[in-house]
């Protein structure tokens, strides 16, 4: 049950690429199909409604029956995969957001909280440091517990 389809421009598979091989594959080729078949089943509606014929509802029959066979292989094949999709990412599909501008948002969100948890980190190592400096000027006889702390702190931080 292999279908050719172009995939949709912002698709981050390029045309030429193949669906991944096993289960994965055959149910991204099925949802291309259902997504096929729920274009036809609009555009048929759409059509019908404008013009005014009997029996134009036997043709949208059939364009429900496929959407509706389509969706009973989808969920056939969702037994047998065991991959979790995120709710939020559920309900930014349904409320018409794009994933992949969803995902570009959510990784440079990410990317700045790094960078303003690294200057935060800077900061406090800049700060222990000036504060190690003071107390050794001003307890020498502590100088040797500082030096043993820096090798702690670093293998902390090592680890994480």
């Amino acid at each position: 049950m292999a279908r050719q389809s172009v995939p949709a421009p912002d698709s981050p598979r390029s045309s030429q690429s193949p669906a991944p091989s096993g289960v994965q594959g055959d149910l991204e080729l099925e949802l291309m199909g259902l997504a096929n078949a729920l274009y036809n089943l609009g555009t048929t509606v759409i059509n019908d409604s404008t013009k005014e014929r009997e029996g134009g509802g036997k043709q949208v029959g059939l364009r429900v029956n496929d959407v509706i066979t389509h969706l009973a292989t989808v969920d056939d094949m969702a037994q047998h995969i065991s991959t979790m999709i995120p709710m939020q990412v559920l309900a930014d599909i349904d409320n018409s957001r794009n994933p992949m501008q969803l995902t570009k948002e959510r990784l440079e969100r990410a990317a700045t909280e790094n960078q303003f948890m690294n200057g935060k980190i800077a900061a406090i190592t800049s700060y222990r440091q000036y504060l190690d400096e003071a107390i050794a000027q001003n307890f020498p006889e502590l100088d040797s517990h500082l030096n043993g702390r820096d090798v702690v702190f670093d293998k902390a931080k090592e680890s994480t």
